[in-house]
């Protein structure tokens, strides 16, 4: 095995976490939310931010160190378009997660404080899920599509 196809492998293995552990907090979520159940969501959301600040935020850090490897080892240019694509996707992914990021950590605390108290989700709660649901089909859809460029480079 080269270096190159390790870094490849790790690669891609870091657009696999990314993907998976996106679409799979945002299908847990979504089922949390819609039980209406504070101390069910607030449990669901602690997983949730713990999934995120593991395996999401690691292969966040390991996508850019490993696709510069990448391009270093296979002489690839800055020049490209379908990585100069990449790139702005990958930014307009990450404007759009951290905000998620925090908006799960509040939605955590509010559901936990809403289950202490035996009392309603408060409206705020609802809000932040409102956000957080739109913010997720840009950030993933970025993450498609920077899939899909580094498989197809079409340009």
């Amino acid at each position: 095995m080269t270096l190159y196809f390790l870094v490849k492998y790790l690669h891609v293995l870091g657009a696999i976490v990314i993907l998976g552990t996106g679409s799979g907090i945002a299908f847990f979520m979504l089922m949390a939310h819609r039980s209406f159940d504070a101390a069910f969501i607030a449990r669901t959301a602690s997983v949730v931010v713990i999934a995120d600040a593991i395996f999401t935020l690691s292969a966040v850090i390991l996508q850019p160190v490993s696709g510069g490897l990448l391009m270093m080892l296979s002489a690839t240019s800055f020049g490209e378009r379908w990585l100069v694509l990449s790139l702005v996707l990958y930014v307009i992914a990450g404007l759009f997660w951290i905000p998620v990021v925090f908006m799960q950590i509040e939605m955590r605390d509010l559901a936990r404080k809403a289950a202490g108290q035996g009392s309603a989700l408060p409206e705020r709660y609802f809000v932040l899920f409102r956000r957080w649901f739109a913010f997720g089909f840009p950030g993933f859809g970025a993450t498609m599509l920077i899939l899909w460029l580094m498989i197809a480079k079409p340009f």
